[in-house]
């Protein structure tokens, strides 16, 4: 299933300067399960858009989007960011914009790791409703909770609408790296204090819980309070029009057989970002 239907013309590897990577896996989510099932969503969903951006003015999938096979690798969260490491990092190889698509959190790891390692001056911006900065959890570094505690290991961070924790992830914190849902409520200069914080290169790792269950109920972790789709597309535009986005994924879709508004949202922000991203 290519991303957003797309005809063969505009899908070649050789040709495309995007890949699209899907990560089916759901191996350490804690309650809502199905996570694993977010890539066949959002690829099924994408074939429902249309492919004309009206802001932008654009048609980015003419720049080839190639969609890679699936990462099936689901032996142990420590294998499968192993493969998913391995896997981005041949397509970054081969020079390509690569979207990640999750399956739950602990898949952007290997991802995150790969896009450090090709890129200079790296700052991975986190869009989460959970700050994800245990040490470890339930027995394994590479938990879904710990996707930010391995990312601090290699490379600085900013984290947006965070809005739940636990206190054992308070000394990680870094002061004035992390914008509070309640704190975006009050206005929209956190926009240019967020960007301030970043570095050159910025790698997005999204899960879609950090919006609001109003507009994406779909979650494993649907947690109240937060973005909305206006406010988000307007930061993460901001951001591509100030920095160097080199990359990003999305995740914890947890998708519903009745819903399936959340896939469409899921699969547009994709395209959204796609259309800031080579606009410029």
């Amino acid at each position: 299933m290519n991303y957003g239907g797309i005809d063969n013309e505009f899908t070649d590897f050789v040709d495309s300067k995007i890949a699209v990577l899907p990560v089916p896996y759901d191996g350490t989510s804690t309650w809502i399960k199905g996570a694993d099932k977010g890539p066949d969503a959002i690829l099924e969903a994408s074939a429902n858009m249309e492919l004309y951006d009206i802001e932008t003015n654009s048609e980015v999938y003419k720049l080839g989007i190639f969609t890679a096979d699936p990462v099936t690798e689901n032996s142990s969260p420590e294998k499968m960011s192993e493969a998913v490491y391995e896997e981005v990092t041949r397509l970054i190889r081969h020079n390509k914009f690569v979207v990640t698509l999750g399956g739950e959190h602990s898949i952007s790891i290997g991802a995150i790791l790969s896009h450090v390692e090709h890129f200079k001056d790296v700052t991975v911006l986190q869009i989460d409703a959970h700050t994800d900065l245990r040490p470890e959890y339930e027995g394994s570094k590479y938990n879904h909770a710990c996707v930010m505690a391995r990312t601090r290991d290699i490379a600085p961070y900013v984290q947006v609408g965070i809005r739940s924790m636990d206190t054992v992830e308070l000394p990680y914190i870094v002061p004035g790296n992390i914008f509070y849902a309640e704190d975006i409520r009050k206005g929209i200069d956190w926009m240019d204090a967020a960007i301030a914080k970043l570095s050159s290169n910025v790698y997005l790792t999204f899960d879609l819980d950090g919006l609001d269950p109003s507009i994406m109920a779909s979650t494993g972790t649907p947690e109240p309070g937060g973005l909305y789709w206006n406010e988000t597309i307007q930061f993460l535009k901001k951001v591509i029009d100030q920095k160097n986005l080199i990359g990003f994924d999305v995740v914890e879709l947890c998708p519903n057989k009745v819903n399936k508004a959340p896939n469409f949202l899921a699969s547009k922000l994709i395209y959204k970002l796609l259309s800031y991203q080579f606009q410029k």
